[in-house]
């Protein structure tokens, strides 16, 4: 469990120090005129948190199953 976790928190940290390299700043202006990269961030956050907990739901789920199949 711990493994996973920590696989995707690198990931993450990876990503994320991918996504503040520079860009072309016309495009960069873009996004922060509309307000687009909140809503980009707000977007990934959320699909994130779904994926941890289905992550996190099926680790416990498997869990009981094994302790079932040890009784």
């Amino acid at each position: 469990m711990i493994k996973y976790f920590l696989t995707l928190l690198t990931i993450f940290f990876s990503i994320c120090t991918f996504a503040q390299g520079e860009t072309a700043e016309s495009s960069n202006n873009f996004m922060l005129s509309n307000h687009k990269v909140f809503v980009a961030v707000a977007v990934l956050t959320i699909i994130m948190l779904i994926i941890f907990s289905f992550l996190f739901w099926i680790e416990r789920r498997l869990k009981q199953l094994e302790d079932r199949q040890k009784s």
